[in-house]
């Protein structure tokens, strides 16, 4: 069985960082996802889930020292 793509149809690339907001990937992943392997795609998993958590939500206040 074949590694399911992350895509939830909601496709724009973020300009700041360059993934697209609906599945995290970049712009590089996306386009290889058809022709590499199911080992690749679990690390691009991986590697999206990262980006998932680290993600800090739009909008969210800004405490003076920096911190969210």
């Amino acid at each position: 069985m074949s590694v399911a793509s992350p895509c939830i149809n909601v496709c724009r690339m973020d300009a700041a960082n360059a993934l697209c907001v609906g599945c995290f990937r970049t712009l590089d992943e996306i386009a290889r996802w058809s022709r590499i392997s199911d080992d690749d795609r679990r690390a691009i998993l991986a590697a999206v889930e990262q980006r998932r958590v680290g993600r800090v939500p739009a909008g969210a206040p800004v405490c003076g020292d920096g911190e969210r």
